[in-house]
């Protein structure tokens, strides 16, 4: 269940929640007020509100705006380092490897409750907690390419990783591409042009000590 579900299953008025669930229910809130407002719009007024709960209740979970927003941001960026790794373990088949994770850049991006953008599009990169966590992001799904790739290939760690954040980095953009073009190409189709761009490419580095061609 997505946060922005939570919330609506955990919204109506005078209803006593436990601990997790009232959490869930104003990160959910929350979601919806920074995606729509970005956070420097955003207000805990806005967020309570759209909770159905007091600003009292908001603040014994949450001590302020930002804390509201990390605690987002690092539920959001562990959601797709974890469905990048997912990916990756899903086949053994370089070629499949490849589309599945561009796939699961393009899955992430156009989820409904628009978490994409507290991630990659905030308005609050400025600060450092925020900076590091959107490295966090970029720098751990790299890392997990990146050990497949010098697996299979051989290749230097170091030749491995700027593989690794290439690969990462063009699914990103082109994913929130598509999306904001309307997603003018249907998704599946998106996805198979760039994973022929992206295979043409890594597939020119042969696999360590086996002579085979996919």
């Amino acid at each position: 269940m997505t946060a922005i579900e939570q919330t609506e299953a955990a919204r109506p008025r005078g209803t006593r929640l436990p601990r997790r669930a009232r959490r869930n229910q104003l990160l959910g809130a929350a979601q919806e007020v920074f995606v729509a407002q970005g956070y420097h719009a955003a207000a805990m007024d806005d967020i309570a509100e759209r909770a159905g709960v007091s600003k009292p209740v908001l603040y014994q979970h949450f001590p302020g705006k930002l804390d509201l927003y990390l605690a987002l941001l690092d539920q959001h960026c562990e959601a797709l380092i974890q469905s990048v790794r997912h990916a990756l373990a899903s086949t053994t088949d370089n070629k499949q490897r490849v589309r599945a994770t561009m796939d699961a850049y393009f899955a992430y991006v156009e989820d409904d409750g628009g978490a994409f953008r507290l991630v990659f599009e905030s308005d609050l990169t400025n600060e450092p907690a925020v900076r590091e966590r959107v490295d966090k992001v970029t720098n751990e799904c790299a890392e997990a390419i990146c050990d497949v790739i010098a697996e299979d290939t051989g290749l230097s760690r170091e030749e491995s990783m700027l593989l690794a954040s290439g690969l990462g980095g063009l699914a990103q953009v082109v994913a929130r591409s598509w999306l904001h073009s309307d997603r003018s190409v249907p998704r599946d189709q998106a996805v198979q042009l760039l994973t022929s761009l992206a295979w043409r490419g890594i597939a020119g580095f042969p696999l360590h000590g086996i002579d085979q061609h996919h």
